[in-house]
């Protein structure tokens, strides 16, 4: 039963913060895509950076409850966060390069559907490669 909690309980924080965290990344990239008239690639990287900033605090903190303040811990929690979301940030650059600028789809959109797959690949590498040393707490 206890599991069952702690699951559904991380469940809600990685929705509620995912979401916070696409937030951050599309009135970034789009601001910089439509009112700065920036590149899509370089709007998305300004955006992403923002973006994965945020996550990493809300996903260590509040999503998997890693609350080590040993600096050598924290710099392989975010050394191992950068990473898995530099490849989902590759992937994510790259669709929105072929959807946008070779195939001519509208930049939100693409954004949107390019999203759902990139959110549960990070749930997935948080979960799994990330944070998955830490004990249930309490």
């Amino acid at each position: 039963m206890k599991i069952q909690n702690k699951t559904m309980r991380e469940g809600i924080a990685y929705l509620i913060f995912g979401v916070l965290t696409t937030l951050v990344d599309y009135v970034i990239s789009n601001a910089l895509f439509y009112a700065a008239h920036m590149s899509s690639v370089l709007s998305q990287t300004i955006g992403w950076v923002a973006a994965v900033l945020f996550a990493f605090v809300t996903n260590k903190w509040w999503v998997f409850n890693s609350h080590t303040l040993v600096p050598s811990e924290v710099w392989k929690e975010f050394v191992s966060f950068v990473l898995c979301r530099v490849a989902t940030f590759l992937f994510n650059l790259a669709a929105i390069f072929v959807m946008v600028d070779i195939l001519d789809m509208e930049f939100f959109i693409c954004k949107l559907l390019i999203s759902v797959v990139v959110v549960i690949l990070n749930y997935v590498f948080s979960k799994i490669l990330i944070f998955a040393h830490k004990k249930e707490e309490k």
